[in-house]
């Protein structure tokens, strides 16, 4: 099993840039709001400041009272205004983290099939979890206070500048250990995030593959095996959260120290300056205040960076899927014909290791051909080839005469389609279920569809019928009842070909036999080509390939192969003697 690879920092810049060119509108627009909204802000700090000078040189009462007043409206008019540009910053990182999610799902949609059957499903599963998550806080919470913060801080910074320079002189020196610290800190703290998460992927992983396979645990008592593989992934895990947590104790100390020097360096610098007529009370009293407010946009740069550190990392992981390299090219060929045809195909899921050793297969339109033989011989590897999920290492697959890995997948899914023993109820109505592979189709070929494997009996019965939701919080339906969901979905779609692998192995033996009558049914002068291990099947199959250690060792018809007395008579013996 493989990870998904972590988009590049180069890549990751690239995407960024592209979100605020699409945005740019929008980011200009909150951008100037908060620009307006820190402005205002200054007014309060410069109004107080004039007014000690005032009060200094012997104003009257009425004067206080007009600036009082002037001060009341400013510090509304702030308030409304910072409420308007945060509403506004807070629904664009709504719509940014809206197009990221939509772009992560594209991406997972997009990615080659059989890279997805390689990947490790905790890593997937961390990412379309863990990674969301932590986008989402990011996208939600650091990204608009951050960009609140810059703002402000740049405002009230060239407003200190603007009234008294050399009292603002201060604010200057915390400047060079704080460029210092988070560059240190910028540098280290992208790595050990990706790190760290993907910890918790290989975490989340091993105890998603313990939890699935629990029952293979206890029968091979693999229990204290599975322990101690959890209690080394969060070793790992720990380590890595002891890095990050090591650079954040060296950065945010440096980060808080430019809470104090500031404030305390302007009243010092400030009151020698005055002392010596360089700077008025004025001055000295609106540059405190405004180093007093430079505390708030440090604290919130401070407590939100790190967060976006961890967007970051979640970011770049959310990408990765976008970097893995389709798996097959576009022939532009068209197929004439319904034939499929597999051509001295070799397969190989590790290079080197060959699974299928110049296995050919020439399939008649409309015939349906049973392939058997023991676990492990290559007959789902075949499958997959067959459904256009791999393609082959070496040889051809073709349809009509097309390469089936050339086709776009949209076409190859008219003509070929693979249903497998695994099944998924989606969350949604029944309906939707079923028509997952055909959003146009109507109510009456949703219910021939269930017609057809046998379905609408129990899907009647519901209490919503075709409205009744299913999945998640819904209703919950047996195995059985979601097999036959999937395979109903295949019928709509109605390609001209089948690839069965094992469809029905989850069912009992009776409702089994049923489905695959009805399917017979429908399938009528399709291709069929059923993959399983219950020779009924082959026994009513046109023609019966068996394989055996990655090659078809026989083929020909039921009849015709219990008569030569090969590996088919052998097998058909010992499931007969089994059956009985």
């Amino acid at each position: 099993m493989t990870l998904l690879p972590i988009a590049s920092p180069s890549r990751l810049r690239t995407e960024w840039l592209r979100l605020l060119r699409d945005n740019r509108r929008a980011i200009a627009w909150t951008t100037s709001l908060n620009l307006v909204a820190a402005l205002i802000s200054v007014v309060p700090p410069r109004l107080l400041g004039g007014l000690v000078g005032a009060v200094q040189a012997g104003t009257d009462t009425g004067h206080v009272d007009r600036v009082v007043l002037v001060l009341v409206g400013v510090v509304l008019l702030q308030a409304l205004t910072t409420r308007y540009a945060r509403l506004t910053a807070y629904t664009l990182a709504e719509r940014l983290l809206a197009q990221l999610r939509e772009g992560f799902i594209g991406r997972v949609l997009a990615l080659p099939l059989g890279v997805v059957e390689q990947v490790r499903s905790g890593d997937l599963l961390n990412r379309a979890t863990n990674d969301v998550d932590t986008l989402t806080r990011s996208m939600q919470m650091a990204v608009p206070e951050v960009l609140i913060g810059l703002v402000k801080l740049t405002v009230v910074a060239v407003a200190a500048f603007v009234v008294a320079p050399l009292v603002a002189l201060p604010m200057l020196i915390v400047v060079p250990p704080l460029v210092v610290a988070t560059r240190w800190y910028l540098r280290r703290a992208p790595a050990g995030y990706q790190r760290e998460m993907r910890t918790y992927s290989a975490v989340t992983g091993t105890i998603a593959d313990t939890a699935g396979g629990a029952r293979t645990v206890d029968a091979l008592r693999l229990r204290r095996d599975r322990i101690r593989r959890t209690d080394d992934d969060l070793v790992v895990a720990y380590a890595a959260e002891r890095y990050t947590l090591f650079l954040r104790t060296v950065w945010f100390p440096v980060v808080e120290a430019t809470y104090v020097v500031p404030l305390l360096g302007s009243l010092l610098l400030g009151g020698w300056l005055h002392i010596h007529g360089l700077a008025t009370l004025a001055e000295v009293t609106t540059v405190a205040l405004y180093a007093q407010q430079l505390v708030e946009p440090i604290d919130v740069l401070m407590r939100w960076a790190d967060e976006l550190q961890l967007g970051g990392a979640a970011f770049s992981r959310l990408l990765g899927p976008g970097e893995v390299p389709d798996d097959r090219t576009l022939s532009g060929e068209q197929p004439h014909g319904e034939q499929l045809v597999v051509d001295d195909v070799h397969y190989a899921y590790r290079s080197g290791h060959d699974v299928l050793h110049g296995m050919s297969l020439d399939l008649r339109p409309g015939e349906r051909i049973a392939v058997v033989g023991p676990s492990g011989a290559g007959k789902s590897t075949l499958g997959r080839l067959l459904g256009g999920i791999h393609p082959p290492r070496s040889g051809r697959v073709t349809v009509g005469g097309a390469d089936l890995v050339g086709l776009p997948l949209e076409d190859m899914r008219r003509e070929v389609a693979l249903v497998t023993q695994e099944h998924h109820v989606f969350l949604g109505t029944v309906r939707d279920n079923v028509t997952l592979g055909r959003s146009d189709a109507d109510d009456a070929a949703v219910r021939r569809a269930l017609q057809a494997v046998d379905a609408l009996p129990w899907v009647d019965a519901l209490p919503a019928g075709l409205d009744t939701e299913v999945g998640g919080d819904g209703l919950a339906l047996s195995v059985a009842q979601a097999q036959q969901l999937a395979l109903a979905r295949i019928v709509l779609v109605d390609p001209h070909t089948l690839v069965l692998d094992e469809a029905t192995s989850l069912l009992d033996p009776g409702s089994a036999r049923h489905l695959e009558r009805s399917l017979a049914a429908v399938v009528e002068g399709r291709t069929v080509v059923a993959i399983a291990h219950r020779l009924h099947t082959a026994h009513a199959a046109d023609r019966v390939a068996v394989v055996e250690d990655g090659r078809i060792s026989e083929l020909g018809s039921h009849d015709e192969l219990l008569a030569v007395g090969g590996s088919y008579a052998a097998l058909w013996s010992a499931w007969t003697d089994d059956s009985a």
